[in-house]
């Protein structure tokens, strides 16, 4: 029997981004986790005309299962806050500033999170002078360096460049995704990922990420046996905690609710690198968040429920 005071839950699942493919196998497993729990969970695959479609199915809550833009960046929130209909995860400033890369890492800077050197890169300014941008980029980061779009996901147009001939083919690839663009230097080490979930931000075991190409690419996380997890991550005690202490504070800085995953690396020279944090992260059985929570105890549907759980409106507005 469902545990949370919502029993109709709407599953916002697919989307607009590129990432819609796996959203769509997040957003399955995630209803079909809600029925067995005894939700009437409906699925609802996200276009354009979704606050007439969300209406329509009159929710008690909304789970939301995008990754990406127009999801994971407060649209989403935004809608279902004008709509009055609590949903879990989130709300509008944090889910934008999350996804934004160039602005996350701002904020994080003046908590004094540490997190690599970088560039911010802008489409126009690269249009009318990009070899002055290219100077730039090694003058203030140096090589390597991995060029990613500012707001996309999933390692989406990421490449790491190692000679100074292969800035510009990054850089044009990644503007083909964001008219946006963070040049950050590459930190050799160990990927560690730390999953919170509650309404009370509780770390979860570590995940260690070992990809066999060395980078955590695309295909590196979604094509099976790529890539090795090991959970709990094989780090000292004292790393640990650290570790998990660092992603509370990244969760907590950016205002995030119900659940987020921190990636950190855990660099060559003896620092921690924040990269990134994911307000709405891979939900399938076998994504990190369940990884983690399996480490801990916890069975996915339970994770769900956790996060359903702190469903709500978070600007204050009521129906």
């Amino acid at each position: 029997m469902p545990r949370s005071v919502f029993k109709r839950i709407a599953v916002l699942m697919g989307g607009l981004s590129a990432e819609r493919e796996v959203s769509l196998k997040t957003g399955e497993a995630c209803q079909k986790a809600l029925e067995g729990l005894g939700y009437d969970a409906v699925a609802i695959d996200v276009g354009r005309d979704v606050a007439e479609v969300v209406k329509k199915e009159k929710p008690d809550a909304v789970f939301i299962a995008l990754h990406g833009r127009y999801g994971e960046d407060g649209t989403i929130q935004g809608i279902l806050e004008i709509l009055g209909i609590p949903y879990a995860g989130s709300g509008v400033l944090a889910s934008a500033l999350a996804l934004d890369k160039i602005m996350s890492k701002k904020v994080f800077r003046q908590e004094g999170i540490p997190v690599a050197a970088d560039v911010p890169c802008y489409l126009e300014e690269y249009k009318a002078t990009p070899g002055e941008m290219i100077e730039r980029i090694i003058r203030d980061v140096g090589l390597p360096v991995i060029v990613k779009p500012n707001r996309e996901g999933s390692t989406i147009g990421c490449t790491i460049v190692t000679e100074k001939s292969g800035l510009k083919p990054a850089l044009d690839m990644a503007f083909e995704c964001d008219d946006q663009v963070l040049a950050e230097k590459f930190i050799a080490g160990r990927l560690m990922t730390v999953a919170i979930i509650g309404s009370k931000p509780e770390a979860l075991p570590i995940v260690e990420v070992k990809a066999k190409t060395g980078f955590y690419d695309y295909e590196s996380k979604y094509t099976a046996g790529m890539t090795e997890y090991v959970c709990p991550a094989e780090i000292p005690t004292e790393t640990t905690k650290s570790l998990q202490e660092i992603a509370v504070r990244v969760h907590t800085v950016l205002g995030c609710e119900d659940i987020s995953r921190v990636d950190i690396i855990v660099g060559e020279d003896g620092r921690d690198y924040v990269l990134e944090i994911n307000t709405l992260p891979g939900m399938t059985e076998t994504s990190l968040v369940p990884k983690a929570a399996q480490a801990a105890g916890i069975g996915f549907p339970d994770v769900v429920e956790k996060i359903l759980s702190g469903a709500s409106l978070k600007l204050g507005c009521r129906r």
